[in-house]
């Protein structure tokens, strides 16, 4: 079981930023997979940001140049360190982490955190 604690979200004017973290209950490096997603309201949750154990990383076309995930194993958190923030940024942003193991997927979310840009 992997337990996962965003923060850091809040209200931002547009051309702001912020970070977010995200804590994990176990050793990041154990984890194949970690992501951020966001869900605004009346949209489908949508890939943000993720980051592979070898730390490759990938992006949704809408934050290359503005986002950048990043990971610290020793503290098992990983950061969303958001730039040149958009109202259409807006949204509830999700931790998520992914291990494949032997007969599928396993899959865990955090609780969210709002992050709320202004015009």
């Amino acid at each position: 079981q992997v337990q996962l604690v965003e923060s850091g979200g809040g209200l931002v004017q547009a051309g702001g930023s912020l970070r977010l973290s995200c804590a994990a209950s176990v050793n990041i490096f154990s984890i194949n997979v970690m992501g951020w997603y966001r869900q605004a309201p009346g949209k489908q949750r949508e890939l943000v940001a993720s980051i592979t154990r070898a730390a490759n990383t990938n992006y949704a076309d809408s934050v290359k140049g503005r986002f950048t995930i990043s990971r610290d194993i020793a503290s098992n958190t990983v950061y969303l360190q958001m730039n040149s923030l958009k109202p259409e940024d807006t949204a509830v942003y999700y931790c998520n982490a992914k291990n494949t193991v032997a007969g599928g997927t396993l899959e865990y979310w955090g609780q969210g955190t709002q992050v709320t840009v202004s015009s």
